[in-house]
């Protein structure tokens, strides 16, 4: 009997304390919603230092960068994860990969630690991704690390983030308000015509030169800068020496993480282009008219300084030549022309996935086989994912276009092929030398800038002066090409209007296309304006 009463108080002690256990998971679980709307969802401000995963080490890519990370509540008993703007470098180039967004974390309550994890694949800018989260909030702290796998492992990356908790009452105001040269912070300052001009929709800040300044003038510009709220910070600061021969990014970090970059330039130097004066890439070397000018180099140069690091230990691996740079031997007028030539790079990228690994392999996949050698007045801007819009063509105009004049030389290479490298028996390279007015905002007040994907179809576009041929030529021939009104537009002086001038070694280089070898050759361009 006492043996029976002895399992029958254990059973029921074993009962109250399963009972007892249920019920606090129970408790647990009803919590989360509560948990996970007061304790965990927010926007969170914090720095993140980004690595490579190799076989060999982590090699850091970046580190305490800014960035803010939202958390949201996605289910009673779980929360997502939005990073906007992911950035990684590749070479010395920032590469925006895009939003990361992880839907579906479990939360799991720790004491008053509260994790999560979860997993998503995305399609980013470099191909498939398996992105992977998972996180700690203790009280307002977050940490927080980020795994991506591209393509299948070919390139892992590791996020490892610190952030705080904001309280919701912190401003995301982003505005520069006032940007000026004073000549009593710096003489040469006084070169600077008028005041600059800040474009809000575009988040551009430009301004005009006067033509006596040179390069060295332009390396050390001091610009004051305002900010419309007293909490946020810019970067370069404000005082900052600035060397604007090629535009400068300032980017504006508010006081709960929002960051806006905005993109000083000179809008006008001067009117004629003698090619007297190049300047060179800190980092990677090629050379650029001084000026508001760009060219394709800028998208080359990854590829080709990847190439010059495997090249020292694989002797068979050739290098090749910039697609825009400057001859001395060849010239029309003064010490200097321009040299613009098409570039197969079909046996650099053979190059790159040999010898190269997972990272030159990603390269090589990016970079098109055949580029053409263009120069143009305006900048160029990265962009992995649609290359033809890293283009951006023109400069502020405040006077009507009359002439675009100049001398060049073009020879065509010998085989064209088109995209895909395949020979395209009977066709001959063409250059293509022309200049375009076109309209700086739309119906709604936002700003235009054209690329390589609309600059020949965009209705925006006023007036258009260009060679009617671009075949091969017998020496140096002189063009004058006046400017006329296209798509039944009329020049008005009360428009804001940019302009552009675009001279390539291959006609259908946008496409891809062209002959290599074909080289085009530039020497004193002009553009002649009025006032109206």
């Amino acid at each position: 009997m006492k043996k029976k009463l002895f399992y029958y108080l254990f059973a029921v002690l074993c009962t109250a304390t399963l009972f007892t256990s249920c019920s606090d998971d129970d408790n647990k679980n009803s919590e989360l919603p509560g948990i996970i709307d007061n304790e965990i969802v927010g926007n969170y401000k914090g720095s993140m230092n980004v690595f490579y995963e190799l076989e060999t080490g982590d090699v850091p890519v970046a580190e305490n960068m800014l960035q803010k990370i939202t958390i949201k509540r996605t289910s009673d008993t779980a929360v997502g994860l939005e990073l906007k703007n992911f950035v990684i470098t590749i070479g010395a180039e920032n590469v925006t990969i895009g939003d990361l967004a992880v839907k579906n974390c479990p939360v799991v309550i720790d004491n008053n630690n509260y994790s999560f994890s979860g997993n998503e694949n995305l399609s980013l800018v470099v191909g498939e991704c398996a992105v992977s989260v998972s996180g700690v909030v203790s009280g307002s702290n977050l940490n927080l690390t980020i795994k991506v796998d591209v393509n299948g492992g070919t390139m892992k990356v590791r996020v490892e983030y610190v952030g705080t908790k904001l309280a919701g009452s912190e401003s995301s105001e982003a505005k520069i308000s006032s940007f000026i040269f004073d000549r009593n912070v710096a003489e040469v300052d006084s070169l600077v015509l008028g005041e600059p001009v800040i474009d809000e929709n575009a988040k551009t800040i430009t301004f005009v030169v006067a033509d006596t300044a040179k390069a060295e003038h332009l390396r050390i510009l001091v610009p004051t800068i305002a900010l419309s709220n007293e909490k946020a910070v810019v970067s370069p600061e404000s005082g900052t020496v600035q060397d604007f021969n090629s535009p400068v990014q300032y980017t504006v970090t508010a006081e709960d993480g929002t960051t806006v970059t905005y993109t000083a330039s000179i809008s006008f130097k001067e009117l004629a282009l003698d090619f007297e004066n190049w300047i060179q890439d800190k980092t990677y070397g090629y050379y650029t008219p001084a000026g508001s000018y760009a060219s394709t180099n800028g998208g080359s140069s990854i590829v080709y300084s990847s190439l010059e690091g495997i090249a020292k230990d694989n002797p068979d691996v050739v290098v090749p030549p910039y697609c825009v740079t400057y001859n001395t031997e060849d010239v029309k007028q003064g010490q200097r022309a321009a040299c613009l030539q098409t570039v197969s790079l079909a046996h650099a990228k053979a190059d790159l996935k040999k010898y190269g690994g997972w990272m030159g392999a990603i390269m090589a996949n990016m970079a098109p086989n055949i580029t053409a050698g263009s120069l143009f007045s305006g900048k160029f801007e990265l962009n992995a994912a649609k290359p033809l819009k890293s283009t951006k063509f023109g400069i502020a105009c405040i006077s009507k276009p009359l002439k675009f004049s100049g001398w060049y030389k073009y020879t065509p290479g010998e085989v064209y092929y088109d995209k895909d490298y395949k020979v395209v028996e009977g066709a001959v390279d063409e250059c293509d030398i022309y200049a375009i007015l076109y309209e700086a905002k739309d119906k709604d007040s936002n700003d235009i800038t054209l690329d390589g994907e609309t600059v020949n179809t965009s209705d925006a576009i006023v007036m258009r002066a260009g060679i009617k041929s671009g075949v091969a030529t017998n020496g140096w021939v002189h063009f004058d090409l006046d400017f006329s009104e296209v798509n039944g537009k009329t020049y008005n002086a009360s428009t804001e209007y940019k302009i552009a001038f675009i001279c390539t070694s291959s006609k259908k280089g946008d496409a891809y296309e062209g002959a290599p070898n074909s080289t085009l050759m530039l020497d004193d361009l002009k553009l002649s304006l009025i006032h109206i």
